[in-house]
């Protein structure tokens, strides 16, 4: 059995402007995640630990856990935890050498 050669087809010539091409940032390493998950927890945890102290003092230590961290965990994962990473990239962005400049 033969089969039919596939036509071949040309790319259209493109007449774009050229764009410039960013370098996409390597992602922190995990050391600098730890720190900066570590950065979000702790201080949530004190806070939360003190505010829910007065109504707790009575609470199996697991069960203040428990209550603490379904606060805390969700808190740092969508607001604390992005907005450090967020403000550690424009950290990283603004002492990364630009291009044409000497290191």
């Amino acid at each position: 059995m033969t089969t039919a050669p596939s036509p071949v087809v040309e790319a259209a010539p493109t007449t774009a402007a050229p764009t410039t091409v960013r370098a996409v940032p390597a992602p922190p390493s995990v050391h600098v995640r730890a720190v900066i998950t570590w950065l979000a927890i702790f201080p949530l945890v004190a806070v939360g630990m003190v505010l829910i102290a007065p109504i707790a003092e009575s609470w199996h230590p697991v069960l203040r856990a428990f209550v603490l961290t379904l606060v805390v965990v969700p808190l740092a994962v969508y607001v604390v935890v992005p907005q450090l990473m967020r403000a550690y990239g424009a950290l990283r962005r603004r002492r990364a050498p630009r291009s044409g400049e000497v290191a």
